[in-house]
């Protein structure tokens, strides 16, 4: 049996790698580090400052593979997106079952940005790779890229009794305003969907690289500053050739 531990690091920032994720790190017999291409190579680098910064047992090997790339010819979002999964797991069975007919030990692990269980694909991933290897799944939490928003901000993610939508930049195009939501999260937004709201009496609180040192913040009236976080963003993403943003919209 082969035992898949899904660590969650936080948002890129060592200091936010937890003690259980830290000793499931040095746990495991190999470490897979995705490369996600020239544009993202930092991303790759933060995760092996990690492993350098926390992997203490010499027995623990860490390797990188390329992550394939989702297939623009694809018209439908969900069809491009499973072809896409299926065939990261394929590069998943393929480094195990390399590491293994080599030798290796049974435990492997995967760092996962925030955390494994929110918008993430990493479980939905593994789930194949269990339809073509014996594997026990363990899910180590990690920060989320909604506590960093709230931090950075100091407010609180809810109203007083009030409820929470967390939702994507797709859905908020194509479904506007969540029905019955005051307080709505937006995550896997490609940049700006918040302009097909209506902006009277809406605050937002948008942050790009939260708790890393990149980090930008903007918050304000959504009328008043929505100009203003598509310019930082598209300067942003020229800047470092990826971003990573997340906001937060409340109704007065």
């Amino acid at each position: 049996m082969i035992q898949l531990s899904l660590i969650g690091i936080g948002t890129g920032n060592p200091d936010h790698v937890t003690l259980q994720a830290q000793k499931a790190m040095n746990a495991a017999d190999l470490i897979l580090v995705p490369l996600k291409g020239e544009n993202k190579a930092d991303l790759a680098g933060l995760r092996l400052q990690i492993c350098r910064a926390f992997v203490t047992n010499p027995a623990t090997r860490i390797e990188t593979f390329d992550l394939p790339v989702r297939d623009p010819a694809t018209p439908d979002y969900l069809g491009r997106v499973n072809d896409w999964h299926d065939a990261i797991a394929t590069c998943w069975e393929t480094a195990i079952q390399a590491h293994l007919d080599q030798g290796g030990g049974p435990r492997v692990a995967l760092l996962v940005w925030g955390d494994p269980s929110l918008y993430d694909s990493t479980l939905r991933i593994a789930a194949r790779v269990g339809q073509r290897l014996p594997l026990a799944l363990e899910v180590i939490p990690g920060i989320t890229a909604i506590q960093m928003l709230c931090a950075a901000h100091a407010i609180p993610l809810n109203d007083l009794a009030a409820p929470v939508t967390i939702t994507t930049g797709r859905a908020l195009r194509d479904h506007g305003w969540p029905h019955g939501a005051t307080t709505i999260v937006v995550m896997l937004d490609a940049g700006g969907a918040f302009q097909a709201l209506d902006p009277t009496g809406l605050t937002i609180w948008w942050g790009a690289y939260v708790g890393m040192a990149e980090q930008i913040l903007h918050s304000g009236p959504l009328a008043e500053v929505q100009d203003s976080i598509l310019a930082t963003r598209a300067a942003a993403r020229a800047a470092h050739g990826w971003i990573m943003d997340i906001y937060l919209i409340r109704k007065a």
